[in-house]
């Protein structure tokens, strides 16, 4: 079993007491998005969990305690954006608090555990392309001997949460056309600085410009890791062009307290707070509390590791 640690919310970031104690008691307990009186329990225990992947945009609250996850393999999806807090309004700033917290993360793990994310990219009037080719290379410049790869991929105005915001992000629409130069120009960057670099569920295939399709719960990566075979199917709940394996994802819609406005996870500003007041990290569920309303039931997983 692969652990997804979130794509819902930042629980390095924000909850990551909660994780350790989730990992010191074997067990996490996980509500059902679509309905919100199913919960599952999940065993969380090391001979069950074949790798464990984090997203976010600043795991420093957690770095002192990684030596907790010594039993665990893991890796980061680390977010870098060239965003101010106009749009990502609960960052640190990214020089030098960001890029000092993703450089001690690859120190900690290594090179070839933390990927960079520069995603989603919008552009509008203050983020132009020349802006984020500009900002792009500042960025690797400070960061490719510190990671292997970067991970791009450009603004999905579908999103529910998203679309409460897309009027405050005033963005401009990308064509394919539009995309694939920015991209092109992108990966000439990423080259430049020996960094291998992907796309993240694009529709837009980009590989004749050196620019690959993203898997980032990577079941080769883990394999490569673990020194062993991992045999997990695709993940079929994300979208058509998401290269994921299937994973068991532990957050919560509506949690995150980073305030991005892009954010597809975060339907209402007001939900978020209240959710985030409900959080008590001795707690099994990432907030609230069992209610005799709740049905738990134990999630059949598995290790997936082969010798």
């Amino acid at each position: 079993m692969i652990l997804s640690v979130s794509r819902r919310t930042d629980i390095p970031a924000y909850y990551s007491d909660w994780f350790f104690n989730r990992i010191k008691e074997g067990f996490v307990l996980v509500r059902n998005p679509m309905n919100f009186r199913q919960i599952s329990r999940v065993n969380i225990a090391p001979n069950i969990v074949d790798g464990i992947v984090f997203w976010t945009k600043n795991p420093a609250p957690m770095l002192t305690r990684l030596n907790e996850l010594h039993d665990y393999m893991y890796y980061f999806q680390f977010s870098v954006t060239p965003y101010g807090k106009d749009i990502e309004q609960n960052l640190p700033q990214k020089n030098p608090d960001i890029l000092s917290t993703f450089k001690e993360v690859s120190e900690i793990v290594g090179n070839d555990r933390i990927i960079w994310r520069y995603d989603p990219i919008l552009i509008n009037t203050k983020y132009s392309a020349a802006y984020h080719l500009s900002a792009f290379e500042k960025i690797a410049k400070a960061l490719h001997k510190h990671t292997k790869k970067v991970t791009i991929s450009f603004i999905d105005t579908d999103y529910k949460g998203l679309k409460s915001n897309a009027d405050k992000l005033n963005l401009t629409t990308l064509t394919s056309q539009m995309q694939t130069k920015l991209a092109h120009a992108l990966a000439s960057i990423a080259h430049k600085y020996n960094l291998t670099i992907d796309t993240c569920a694009e529709e837009i295939d980009l590989q004749e410009h050196g620019i690959g399709k993203a898997r980032c719960i990577n079941g080769r990566l883990f394999s490569k890791l673990l020194s062993h075979n991992l045999s997990i199917p695709k993940d079929k709940n994300q979208r058509t062009q998401c290269g994921c394996i299937s994973s068991i994802d532990i957050g919560m819609y509506n949690t995150c307290m980073n305030g991005c406005l892009y954010c597809y996870a975060n339907y209402n500003k007001k939900t978020v707070a209240g959710n985030f007041a409900k959080h008590n990290p001795l707690s099994p569920l990432l907030f609230g509390e069992i209610t005799p309303d709740d049905k738990i039931t134990n999630r059949i997983v598995k290790a997936y590791r082969t010798i």
